[in-house]
């Protein structure tokens, strides 16, 4: 039986083209316009093995809708869909319990992509895990159906950089490397934006801080970088907003 798909938009265009896509897929399809709607036809969530639900919507928005279907169903496999929306919001959203995010606009290949990816995906509920907590998650990524992946880490004395490796990969696709490079002037950016000489969770705070940069290129492009390599350069409004929410919660903690 093809896993039923219920679909939460309020565009009719985008809506119809989701639905097309994923049927000419396999899938089986049930159409809601607002958030009030598609929580009733959601009910307790067992006839659904995923929701694709988008973040403007008249009435209640998704991020509310999430937060619903997640009391209501915790196990509930969301994606959630956004034109406007930031890191941040995804950040917020996967606390939340979202499984997944895709920016639109987006083609009918990264739709299909996310939603195998998501189906696939065990959904994690565990959130007791103290070192995710400080360093938001190291456990993930998710985005715009890549799934991350930390591989390893090696370091260039000569030139005064980090490299940590990370494996990317779609749904039933391709696995590739990617770099992300961490130069050493980045990294007193990054200690003099915090101001500290250690911050938390050590080693583990520079990896996720280089995954946090390639998430968000995944986000904003939905594709590698070029090279499959990515240099942080500089501290993004996004970045510098994920060190103070680390620094917060590890101070609360």
């Amino acid at each position: 039986m093809s896993a039923r798909i219920l679909v939460i938009d309020d565009e009719s265009n985008l809506r119809n083209m989701i639905r097309l896509t994923l049927q000419h897929a396999g899938y089986s399809v049930e159409i809601a316009e607002t958030g009030a709607e598609g929580l009733t036809v959601f009910g307790d969530g067992q006839r659904f093995e995923l929701v694709l639900l988008d973040q403007k919507l008249p009435g209640i928005q998704g991020t509310d809708v999430l937060q619903s279907m997640m009391k209501t169903n915790p196990e509930a496999k969301v994606i959630l869909i956004s034109a406007h929306g930031t890191m941040d919001l995804a950040i917020e959203a996967m606390h939340a319990g979202a499984s997944d995010f895709l920016r639109k606009p987006f083609s009918a290949v990264t739709l299909r992509n996310a939603v195998q990816a998501t189906l696939d995906r065990p959904k994690s509920t565990d959130s007791a895990v103290p070192v995710a907590q400080v360093c938001r998650e190291f456990t993930r990524s998710s985005v715009n159906g890549f799934s991350i992946d930390f591989n390893h880490e090696s370091e260039d004395e000569s030139h005064h950089q980090r490299t940590f490796i990370f494996n990317v990969s779609a749904a039933r696709g391709d696995t590739e490397q990617v770099e992300v490079i961490l130069p050493c002037y980045s990294t007193e950016l990054v200690l003099a934006y915090a101001d500290t000489e250690n911050p938390p969770g050590g080693n583990r705070f520079w990896q996720a801080f280089c995954e946090e940069a390639l998430a968000a290129h995944l986000w904003e492009f939905a594709a590698l970088p070029d090279g499959k390599s990515l240099v942080i350069t500089d501290l993004t409004g996004h970045l510098e907003r994920w060190i103070d929410s680390i620094l917060t919660v590890s101070v609360a903690g």
